[in-house]
């Protein structure tokens, strides 16, 4: 049987993890000495809490190859293969760490993807993953699978401030945005796994409409047929009118809806909106 590993910026719900056994490997989140794992040792209402009255921000780490390896053993002792999902290299060093432990294993059937991918986009693709496996995918047909997904997936975000991607070292050529007036919106996207600028807006309000248009644009005809996510930290109604105008613009199915957690809101901080797409 293929079984599903994945780490824990993909925010799945708690109920996919539990009916289709996946195992989440944790990333972290250090404030000062006191080190957290994101979903086991602090909640999402704890982190955000905590962020509004930290002195200093907060940074984050990839899992060890030896957390990944525990969790690879275990399934490979029990006669599984193994097809692992994590965020983008270019985000997180949580991909090297599972390519170390799967080296560790070299006689076991262990796939591991990078996805370039992070938040809902990840999410998107566990769930993919899940679907095809149910259907009798073998590992390759699976990997296959996610590899052509990854080149038609689309996100874009909206922060309202770049003060937490500055500070947390994710900026990518965002930095351009930097020092312009306190104001600007700054409309992000996930390119080739790395952060990059697309424009800059006056208000949130115009740069979560624009970033409906962005939508739209790159989906072209294909619109009805779009699998389509949204995520937010810490403005969950803000973010499900944008789900309901953006499918009902697209006329396509219902959205998946997730929260931004403790790691990642650590780099893009609250009132953050996103989307991802793909075809």
């Amino acid at each position: 049987m293929i079984k599903i590993v994945t780490d824990s910026t993909a925010y799945l719900p708690q109920e996919t993890v539990l009916k289709h056994d996946i195992r989440v490997v944790p990333l972290c989140v250090h404030f000062g000495e006191e080190a957290f794992k994101e979903g086991v040792e602090l909640s999402d209402e704890e982190f955000y809490a905590r962020l509004g009255k930290a002195p200093v921000l907060p940074t984050t780490s990839q899992p060890s190859a030896g957390e990944f390896l525990e969790v690879f053993q275990e399934l490979v002792d029990n006669g599984h293969e193994i097809i692992t999902l994590t965020i983008s290299s270019k985000l997180s060093g949580t991909w090297n760490s599972a390519m170390a432990a799967k080296e560790m294993l070299p006689e076991a059937g262990i796939s591991v993807i990078d996805t370039l991918s992070v938040s809902v986009g990840l999410q998107m693709m566990v769930e993919a993953a899940i679907q095809s496996i149910a259907a009798g995918a073998t590992r390759q047909e699976v990997t296959d699978q996610i590899e052509q997904i990854k080149e038609k997936m689309h996100i874009f975000f909206v922060v309202d401030t770049l003060e937490y991607l500055a500070k947390g070292g994710r900026i990518g050529n965002a930095k351009a945005f930097l020092g312009t007036v306190l104001k600007v919106k700054p409309i992000l996207t996930i390119q080739d796994g790395a952060i990059e600028p697309m424009e800059q807006v006056r208000s949130k309000r115009k740069a979560l409409a624009r970033m409906l248009d962005l939508v739209e644009e790159c989906l072209g005809e294909d619109a009805p047929r779009a699998h389509l996510a949204l995520t937010n930290s810490l403005v969950p109604e803000e973010a499900r009118t944008i789900s309901r105008e953006l499918t009902e613009r697209l006329g396509c199915g219902e959205a998946i809806f997730s929260d931004l957690g403790p790691v990642i809101g650590t780099h893009t901080g609250p009132g953050t909106i996103g989307v991802a797409t793909y075809v």
